[in-house]
């Protein structure tokens, strides 16, 4: 009887913390309300599933308790059980399956009018570029990658002399605006994480992942590293920053293209050291839409 007890104060328990936990889901700030949706009918129909099942037995060790006038029965074999308890574990797993498919086919459509923004990984930080006014990104390469271009990308490509490139700043965006994030890493594996948009990729070296999402709020976000990349994973932080149309602008307003920054630091170079000799690789492959 106490284990019966204690089965079903496990139960009360278990429920009550789901509905009052302090612990619950970020308030979202995207348009992936499907995968919030999609959590709660898991949690729904594994909830109902556990519940059962601990009082279930909680009823059994009650019910077929020992007593000394009576014996148990063998029985090997139940098929109605059996077919009853295929069936309903069938259509539990499929009822938890199906709305994740949907949301799949959702999550890889990237709608045309979406904007092009990159993110780079690189142990223990965030850089981000952005198209500029040809609302194209341009090619890049990790064999440019140096001081003076840490993304590595190509200077003889018309596409990048405009392109805006953020290092140890907040990345913003647009509210509202489809956004398709391209993640590069420039060095090991990581994940581009920020809990209110729900969407989240890992960053491979030497591949281009992509997630998109329409930023539904404004606000600052903090973006983290999902996964583990070194003894710095703590420190790979970041903010994103959601803004109106005016406060958009106006920061875009504010920063410098990678064509205007390559220029200064040739300049830079030159007065130190002479016109310079390098030549960008020329089997840079322009980076996948």
């Amino acid at each position: 009887m106490a284990i019966a007890l204690a089965l079903v104060l496990v139960v009360v328990g278990s429920v009550l913390f789901h509905l009052w936990s302090p612990w619950w889901m970020t308030p979202i700030a995207s348009n992936w309300r499907y995968i919030d949706d999609t959590i709660l009918i898991t949690f729904w129909i594994t909830g109902v599933v556990f519940v059962a099942v601990i009082l279930f037995m909680a009823y059994c060790l009650v019910r077929y308790r020992y007593r000394p006038d009576r014996q148990a029965a063998y029985e090997p074999e139940n098929k109605k059980l059996e077919w009853g308890l295929t069936i309903a574990t069938a259509v539990g797993v499929a009822a938890m399956l199906t709305p994740g498919l949907f949301v799949w086919n959702h999550f890889i459509t990237v709608p045309d009018d979406a904007v092009e923004v990159e993110a780079v990984g690189q142990q223990w930080a965030w850089s981000f570029r952005l198209p500029g006014k040809d609302g194209k990104l341009g090619m890049a390469t990790t064999n440019n990658v140096s001081d003076q271009n840490p993304l590595g990308l190509v200077s003889v490509d018309p596409n990048a002399k405009d392109d805006i490139i953020i290092q140890g700043a907040d990345l913003h965006l647009l509210e509202g605006k489809p956004i398709k994030l391209l993640m590069r890493s420039i060095d090991v594996i990581h994940d581009f994480y920020v809990p209110e948009f729900r969407a989240k990729m890992d960053i491979v070296p030497g591949i281009v992942t992509h997630v998109w999402f329409i930023p539904t709020r404004t606000g600052t976000f903090e973006l983290l590293c999902a996964e583990m990349c070194g003894m710095g994973h703590y420190s790979m932080r970041g903010q994103v920053v959601v803004d109106n149309a005016k406060d958009y602008q106006t920061w875009l307003d504010q920063q410098t293209t990678f064509g205007s920054t390559m220029a200064q630091a040739e300049h830079l170079k030159t007065a130190a050291v002479g016109p310079s000799q390098g030549e960008e690789h020329p089997d840079a492959a322009r980076v996948p839409r």
